[in-house]
């Protein structure tokens, strides 16, 4: 503990040290290849192209983030949903999408209540090689500082070797509150956690938005927004799962 300490201390100086550049409106680097297997909740939003993740809490259920259905209809809209693949062009199956929920909350300026709920037609599970889990909910709303979560997707990795088309995940510590709130001179809401390096190197970037943020498969958070990827001293920040659990109980009649 002494040692998380001390590192959080050093820690406020170092990522409060760098001026606030643009912000990224959608935000994997310094990570590994991962299987969906390990991941089996993980999934892809598809146009004709992956554009965003997210995670299956339930059968016909999943959770993403608000920003990345801007623009589209509520009802029967033109994207899929493809799950149970570490491909994101093809495998798994393809599920249409019935409704989009999106948070009443939600802003598009400040990414506040950066949640949506895509409720999805019935298909068969008969369909996948592996047996499905689902993304647990968080019952707690506190994560301790310098927790080591997982976050994945087929985001921009900045190297151009890295095959964008195969999921990828990266364990970035949990970011103290305070620490964030002075690196993004008070743009953090109670909505948002930060995890990331001081040092930078590993984070989630464009394309991973609406994926999973997660610890021990339970579901933290939701990518959502950031400076750059994985730049030094700007961790990245997601929404918090454990602030809208009244709203996904509405939204999907789950017993949370």
């Amino acid at each position: 503990m002494k040692v998380l300490l001390t590192f959080f201390t050093l820690s406020v100086v170092e990522f409060a040290s760098a001026s606030l550049p643009h912000l990224d409106g959608c935000r994997i680097v310094g990570g590994y290849e991962a299987d969906i297997k390990d991941i089996p909740f993980q999934v892809s939003l598809q146009a004709s192209f992956h554009f965003c993740g997210g995670s299956l809490i339930a059968k016909r259920f999943v959770l993403t983030a608000a920003h990345c259905i801007n623009g589209h209809q509520e009802y029967e809209p033109i994207f899929r949903v493809r799950i149970g693949s570490s491909m994101s062009d093809r495998g798994g199956l393809m599920a249409k999408v019935l409704r989009i929920h999106r948070h009443e909350k939600f802003n598009f300026n400040t990414l506040d209540y950066d949640f949506v709920i895509l409720e999805l037609k019935d298909y068969d599970l008969k369909d996948l090689s592996f047996e499905m889990q689902y993304a647990k909910l968080p019952t707690r709303n506190q994560v301790p500082d310098g927790t080591m979560l997982t976050a994945s997707g087929w985001g921009s990795t900045t190297n151009p070797d890295d095959d964008t088309r195969i999921l990828r995940a990266v364990h970035v510590p949990k970011v103290n509150e305070n620490i964030c709130e002075i690196v993004y001179k008070s743009r953090i809401t109670d909505r948002m956690l930060c995890a990331g390096l001081v040092r930078g190197g590993k984070d989630s970037c464009q394309g991973d938005s609406g994926g999973p943020l997660v610890r021990n498969r339970t579901l933290v958070g939701v990518v959502s927004w950031g400076v750059g990827c994985a730049q030094p001293h700007y961790p990245g920040v997601y929404a918090r799962v454990s602030t809208v659990l009244p709203w996904i109980a509405e939204k999907t009649g789950l017993n949370l």
